[in-house]
């Protein structure tokens, strides 16, 4: 997942798009886009559209402070985000395609587009040279003969943090949780990272042994033969859903976004769920090799308050 803080230059384009063209805000990785991208041009919306990226909390941060004047009409975003900025101001319309989401969670103002589940990894030959053994479980990073060894995200600074410490509360509580969180953090030292891919990217150069980061990933480097592994934590495999929302801007509102909202909903799933492949919705399956050993959600429903939350809690603001 991206770095919170980092805006792609896509965000700073020029705003003199062309008249009708359904503009697009995402927090989505490249591959996420690249997907939407095909499925919109092979569908007839090629030239239609303008799609741009930020980071998560830029992106999240704007939607949340502009509203409906937001210059986007399709936003893809974290859905505690769209939650909350829901919740508070109903800046998004209810969409008019079907969109029946597995386990009963369909949302009547946004469609799941991928899902993030965290895990640990590992570079094999790294591990072995340190003289250390796989970590089990995410406590197991706290132990002190991991100092220097490991690699993980901030969680003031990804969002992908916030599955390693939503493992770890869910599993020992909130207090032992944190401390669990900073005494990791405290391991990383230098390789504690502002960006969800930087840690998976150290353990790749062989800089580190250990690290934490987005599932799929680690199970992609491995199938090409690389040196790593992934490791499901006894704690839990925790999932971040990322969503298409539009933006209801009444009399305003572009009249193509809802069909292009639809468009990369039933057209770009296909690819979406090979580079992420968490099944969202019903019918979807997953290969038993692509499954976390553990699948979990957090007791209590995400929002950026708890975010807020449990970052001051982890950096001692609190």
């Amino acid at each position: 997942m991206k770095n919170f803080f980092k805006v792609s230059a896509l965000a700073f384009a020029s705003a003199a798009f062309a008249e009708g063209e359904v503009v697009i805000y995402t927090n989505s990785d490249e591959e996420a886009q690249v997907a939407m991208r095909e499925a919109l041009d092979a569908n007839g919306f090629e030239g239609k559209y303008l799609l741009q990226s930020f980071g998560t909390s830029e992106l999240g941060g704007r939607l949340m402070a502009e509203g409906k004047n937001i210059e986007a009409d399709i936003i893809t975003l974290s859905t505690y985000y769209l939650d909350s900025v829901q919740a508070k101001d109903k800046i998004f319309a209810d969409l008019t395609f079907d969109h029946e989401a597995i386990d009963g969670n369909t949302v009547s103002f946004y469609a799941p587009i991928l899902g993030n589940t965290g895990a640990m990894f590992i570079n094999t030959e790294v591990l072995a040279d340190d003289g250390l053994e796989a970590p089990k479980s995410l406590k197991d990073l706290a132990d002190p003969k991991y100092e220097g060894h490991i690699s993980v995200p901030d969680i003031t600074g990804s969002s992908t943090s916030w599955l390693m410490t939503q493992a770890l509360i869910d599993a020992y509580g909130e207090a032992e949780g944190v401390k669990l969180v900073q005494a990791i953090e405290k391991n990383a030292g230098d390789h504690l990272e502002m960006s969800g891919s930087a840690p998976l990217k150290k353990i790749r150069a062989g800089e580190v042994a250990v690290g934490f980061g987005l599932r799929h990933q680690a199970v992609a480097d491995k199938k090409q033969g690389l040196p790593i592994d992934y490791i499901d934590p006894t704690e839990g495999n925790f999932t971040l859903t990322e969503a298409l929302a539009v933006v209801d801007k009444g009399d305003k509102t572009n009249p193509e976004a809802m069909k292009v909202a639809e468009c990369i909903i039933k057209n770009a799933r296909a690819k979406l769920i090979q580079y992420y492949p968490v099944a969202l919705y019903k019918g979807e399956t997953v290969a038993d090799e692509l499954k976390p050993a553990h699948s979990k959600a957090f007791k209590e429903k995400l929002s950026v308050e708890l975010l807020q939350k449990h970052q001051n809690l982890v950096k001692g603001k609190n």
